[in-house]
């Protein structure tokens, strides 16, 4: 095979990008050959890092290889041919490419990320922090309400979690209670603090998420029946997990590290399940020996847009569980009841007594058609949740067949104008920020008759048609706005809304507004703004920390691989009163049907899979 001619054609129908390529290239120069094989093995690993992957799977990639046309020889002997050169090492060995026993390649920092943070979050598992059990008994006591004697309080087992470990995981979805539940969790550590300061950090993975988490703990603040000196000691800022680990301007590194650990005795990051793999591994590396990592999020939601899907591997989705003798002895003890365990053996996996999923969602009930759906679409059952959907039983789900690209703008004229016009009329900037998260429109794909792209320009069209808006140049008053870039002097942050409005303190020149998070917004002349789009539509990715009163949830006319269950789930569960979803009934059976699978060694590495 010509070798140049050969790998431009391969690269050519496999999609690699310009990176990919070099880094191939340069590999293949460091190992002193022209092989083929190394060179596709380490431009797909490239690759597979940009698709969300840690590893390549090469058993799987051999046959991505051969669907694209370009066959590989004997793919079972692909790991053995990629061992004899000296840039492929395995675990341990300093290379710029690992391979493990399962076949897995890696780029090395990768792996190593990987490795530290599964033998970090497992050294910690095994820790029991020293705790009162009886100023524990007495503080769940008070904080939790008594549930019914026939159920479990999943969020006391929750605190108690927290409380006798240093690592915990709270999860579950929307309306489930966990940042109600970590507010009462962090009540009760102040006070096990006997009297000595308890240094507590707030975090998320974006500002948008950080914003919510703050507004939930003011929000359990007003109603809080605790002291003075307890309340002082929860912090009422909350800050993204780049601000907390001191973002390095122009570098991936942080000012906190193991060798200068973060200063806190608790550290609690909400929405985990868009943290990713590198981003886990630095926090968890730079926390004291000494201190509590709480994480909160919904493990069945979609992974990070980079590489992993942390939450998900840490709770090992899917497995089953059992608490320990010890754990359940200690629950009896403290809160009245045990837990139900699915084992009797007395030792068990040192994560299951760190892992508590809250199970009763406050926001869907029974009656409740977004709860319904979305519990059949994390199911898989996608023939039901269809039924459901177009059955018309539930006043919160609505379903239109998709009209196709040529009648698009007709389909859905009366729901834009419905949905945004409160926001556009509503005279203040402090009126339209509340209206605006009234209602979005919901894309899985940025490109396309379908995509954010050309509905955000279908949307603009019909506005101004109807004079609620007038695009004329870059900025327009009443353009919404995301922040697609952080900036950290204008602390503004990849997923930041904000609204481009008159402002009256500047004679009325345009001014993009953003909430601060505490309750007040800021303004930012829009020739300052980072990167950022237009954003009457975001895509689903993007919607991950957000909620609405109401969601159209746009799918394309054709299946794609970005559509899978956890897209859908994701997007049902940003809406909090209804859902209206414009698409083809086989295109959303069929995403319910698929999962989305990243490929990665961190779940066998932390419960002991072969």
């Amino acid at each position: 095979m010509n070798r140049d001619g050969g790998m431009a054609a391969m690269a050519d129908s496999l999609s690699f990008s310009h990176m990919d390529r070099h880094f191939a290239s340069f590999v293949c120069r460091l190992a002193g050959t022209d092989d083929y094989l190394l060179w596709l093995a380490t431009a797909l690993a490239s690759q597979a890092v940009s698709n969300g992957n840690v590893c390549l799977d090469l058993a799987n990639a051999a046959i991505s290889a051969s669907a694209a046309g370009y066959a590989i020889d004997d793919p079972a002997a692909w790991s053995d041919h990629l061992r004899k050169w000296p840039v492929v090492g395995a675990p341990g060995e300093f290379t710029p490419l690992v391979l493990d026993s399962a076949d897995r390649l890696y780029l090395h920092r990768y792996w190593s990320y990987e490795t530290s943070l599964a033998k970090e979050l497992l050294r910690r598992a095994l820790q029991s922090p020293p705790f009162d059990r009886e100023l524990l008994a007495a503080g769940m006591k008070r904080l939790f309400p008594s549930p019914p004697a026939e159920e479990t309080d999943w969020q006391q087992v929750a605190a108690l979690a927290c409380i006798s470990r240093s690592i915990a995981v709270i999860a579950g979805g929307p309306g489930t209670g966990k940042t109600s539940t970590v507010f009462r969790v962090l009540i009760l550590l102040v006070e096990q603090a006997a009297g000595s300061r308890c240094h507590i950090a707030l975090a998320a993975p974006t500002g948008k998420a950080a914003a919510r988490l703050g507004e939930s703990i003011a929000g359990a603040r007003q109603g809080a029946a605790i002291s003075e000196l307890v309340l002082q000691q929860i912090p009422d800022q909350v800050m993204t997990l780049h601000r907390l680990l001191g973002f390095v301007p122009g570098s991936n590194r942080f000012r906190y590290n193991r060798d200068n650990p973060l200063p806190y005795d608790v550290v609690v990051v909400d929405e985990a399940s868009m943290v990713s793999l590198p981003l886990m591994a630095k926090l968890v590396d730079a926390l004291r020996d000494s201190a509590r990592l709480i994480l909160l999020g919904d493990r069945d939601q979609l992974a990070s847009v980079e590489a992993g899907a942390v939450l998900g591997d840490i709770c090992n989705t899917g497995g089953s569980h059992c608490f320990s003798a010890p754990f359940t002895r200690l629950a009896e003890e403290t809160i009245g009841t045990a837990p139900a365990r699915e084992s009797a053996g007395e030792t068990v996996h040192p994560l299951n007594d760190s892992i508590v999923v809250l199970r009763r969602s406050y926001r869907f009930g029974a009656e409740s058609g977004i709860g319904t759906l979305s519990r059949l679409v994390n199911g898989g059952n996608g023939t039901a949740a269809l039924e459901v959907l177009t059955a018309q039983h539930y006043a919160d789900l609505a379903f239109r067949d998709n009209p196709g690209a040529a009648h698009l703008e007709e389909a859905l004229t009366a729901a834009i104008i419905d949905g945004f016009q409160p926001y556009l009329t509503a005279g203040t900037p402090e009126g339209a920020f509340a209206a605006l998260d009234r209602f979005r429109i919901l894309c899985p794909l940025r490109q396309g008759p379908f995509g954010t792209e050309a509905v955000n320009r279908l949307v603009a069209k019909v506005l101004a048609g109807k004079g609620l808006i007038h695009p004329q140049g870059r900025w327009y008053a009443g353009q919404p706005v995301m922040v697609t870039r952080n900036d950290y002097s204008l602390r503004l942050f990849n997923g930041d809304m904000g609204i481009i409005l008159p402002d009256p303190a500047a004679n009325n020149e345009l001014r993009a507004f953003f909430a601060t998070g505490e309750g007040t917004l800021k303004s930012v002349l829009p020739l300052r703004l980072p990167e950022h789009e237009t954003a009457f539509a975001m895509t689903v990715h993007k919607s991950q920390g957000s909620e609405f009163d109401r969601i159209l949830l746009l799918l394309p006319d054709r299946h794609s691989e970005v559509l899978t269950r956890e897209l859908i789930y994701t997007a049902l569960t940003r809406a909090k009163h209804a859902v209206e979803i414009c698409g083809s009934g086989d295109v959303f059976v069929r995403a319910t049907a698929s999962r989305t699978v990243r490929s990665s060694g961190l779940r066998d590495a932390l419960w002991g899979k072969a």
